[in-house]
């Protein structure tokens, strides 16, 4: 913990003191060294809910003293269909929200969700976002389909499986524990399968036939068995790469079974309307691992060390 000035406020700017704040990846990344555009000190943290205290000048007042949830994908650019040059992630390059005040622009704030605590509403942002702009926005998952969520567990996979659960999708998963299965079943899966096990895709390919719509976080070996298992005229989506590259795919599967192979990242300032107006119809509330006070930050993140975590890791910041 150390002590770092109130941030000054741009004319286009609000600043929040922080209630809560959620763990990503991305931090634990941060954490390691490797990730792009490393620079120290940097206050990290993406995910945060909290009060608006000051607006910049150009900005009426009404924003002062309301709960509100950050969104943390800061100057997406003028596309739907892909971020702008100037596109960061809220902290790095720009200091986050583990600290008591965070400086965002006003146009990244949003009303925290009423069915949410403080501590809910941290959980949501990046992970929620990036699930909802992959299923929707990219894959245009319909109810009914079929979707395979891998991973499960991990922040963006959970919302994955709520998010696809809650649209009316039969939703299996894959997970290295037994445990992870289990908990995913309580919150709307069908079934799943490890992906440790030798057959996994033979054991998916008899619970649920075959996939509409395909999440992956992972890529890696694993990443082939995908064109076994979507349905024709399947999409595979997916963001990130923990577990290597994508390996050689036999490219006459994907052209004769009508596959989509689509990459995303984060969302546009319409996909986190569209996914916070989501969560409100549907009353839904992001799955907590665990919340740790902000000076435990360093234990918090270490749970990520072996990905024990099912769901968000949040700190409390009194």
């Amino acid at each position: 913990m150390s002590e770092v000035p109130i941030p000054a406020l741009r004319p286009d700017e609000a600043l929040v003191r922080v209630k809560a704040a959620a763990f990503n990846r991305r931090d634990w990344w941060i954490r390691q060294g490797k990730y792009g555009g490393l620079k120290f000190p940097i206050v990290l943290g993406s995910d945060g809910a909290g009060i608006a205290e000051q607006v910049g000048a150009h900005h009426h007042s009404s924003w002062i003293g309301r709960e509100v949830i950050i969104n943390p994908s800061l100057a997406w650019g003028e596309s739907e269909a892909f971020q702008g040059q100037a596109f960061q992630i809220l902290g790095l390059p720009q200091d986050g929200t583990f600290a008591e005040y965070v400086r965002v622009p006003v146009a990244n704030l949003h009303e925290k969700p009423a069915h949410l605590s403080f501590e809910e509403a941290a959980a949501l942002p990046l992970g929620g976002l990036t699930a909802y702009r992959a299923l929707f926005s990219r894959a245009a998952l319909k109810a009914g389909e079929r979707v395979l969520v891998a991973g499960v567990g991990g922040g963006v996979a959970t919302f994955a499986l709520q998010w696809a659960a809650h649209a009316g999708a039969a939703v299996y998963v894959t997970s290295g524990t037994a445990a992870k299965i289990e908990k995913a079943v309580t919150i709307g899966a069908k079934d799943g399968a490890l992906y440790t096990d030798d057959n996994w895709r033979q054991q998916l390919q008899e619970k649920a036939g075959g996939f509409d719509v395909i999440v992956d976080s992972a890529l890696g070996e694993g990443f082939a068995q995908h064109l076994d298992l979507a349905n024709p005229g399947g999409r595979i989506v997916f963001f990130g790469g923990t577990a290597g590259n994508i390996p050689a795919l036999n490219a006459r599967k994907i052209f004769w079974k009508q596959l989509s192979l689509l990459g995303t990242t984060m969302g546009s300032p319409a996909d986190f309307a569209d996914m916070l107006a989501f969560v409100n119809q549907h009353g839904i509330k992001p799955v907590i691992d665990s919340i740790y006070p902000l000076e435990d930050a360093e234990r918090a993140l270490r749970l990520m060390d072996n990905s024990a975590q099912f769901g968000k890791i949040v700190l409390r910041i009194a």
